[in-house]
């Protein structure tokens, strides 16, 4: 197959949680560039058609939809919306996240809040999507995880600012997201199915000059991540130039962890 086939992903249905967040509108933007017809979600609708809005004037197929992952109900409702409207699902980019914890003191009910959603209801959202992918011949469901789902904190990248009382629960979560995806590429072999997960370094977000200047430095390629960094990468794994890679968990963070 010409490589330019191989990255295509022309008639392929793809849906991406928590497509107007930062990552999320990056993922959409590369994986509706490379020709898919790509849904973005939101819990709240008018998010999620204004993402679409500023794809549609470029001419990308994005449409919107909502679900909120954290409510069962939801769920069945988004995948039976899906299926009615499309007909199939191809690839599922696993990026919607709530994060109502604040800190390592916050109270342990927003850790249980943050369970709530980001593993028992995203669990629930994965098991649908699968299905629907399954049906429709197979494909490949992406999380995006974290560099923090592998290591713990550098806490020197916080001198100077007031950033450092971070969450455990982003840890935990993203952590979990890596070896799910593992057993998932296990458990669904002989499906023509896979399961990979992205670990993104920060992304750039006009942070405080003192934590771009303590993070930048350690990474040998002097920057923190752009808006494109991980399009091509989320392309790869969605696409057949990508159709080896199950079980895989990618790091892209410039070189920082190297």
């Amino acid at each position: 197959m010409h490589i330019k086939n191989l990255f295509s992903l022309k008639d392929k249905v793809v849906v991406v949680t928590g497509g107007s967040g930062l990552y999320g509108k990056c993922l959409v933007e590369g994986l509706a560039e490379a020709e898919g017809t790509v849904i973005t979600t939101s819990r709240n609708m008018e998010s999620a058609r204004r993402t679409a809005a500023e794809f549609q004037e470029r001419g990308l197929d994005v449409h919107p939809m909502a679900v909120d992952q954290g409510d069962r109900d939801s769920v069945r409702a988004f995948k039976k919306e899906l299926s009615k409207a499309f007909g199939a699902l191809h690839v599922f980019v696993n990026n919607a996240v709530s994060r109502p914890m604040q800190g390592y003191r916050a109270p342990i009910r927003e850790f249980d809040e943050s369970m709530r959603v980001n593993a028992t209801g995203m669990m629930d959202l994965v098991r649908e999507m699968i299905d629907l992918i399954v049906e429709s011949g197979g494909g490949s469901v992406i999380s995006i995880s974290s560099m923090m789902g592998m290591k713990g904190p550098d806490l020197s990248n916080y001198e100077g600012t007031n950033m450092g009382d971070l969450p455990p629960d982003y840890f935990f979560h993203n952590a979990g997201l890596i070896n799910l995806s593992r057993y998932l590429a296990k458990m669904h072999a002989g499906k023509n199915i896979r399961f990979n997960c992205i670990s993104p370094g920060g992304l750039f977000n006009h942070q405080p000059k003192p934590f771009l200047d303590n993070y930048c430095k350690k990474v040998p390629l002097g920057r923190m991540a752009n808006n494109d960094d991980i399009k091509g990468l989320a392309v790869l794994l969605a696409s057949d130039a990508g159709a080896y890679i199950n079980g895989e968990n990618i790091l892209m963070d410039g070189g920082l962890n190297a």
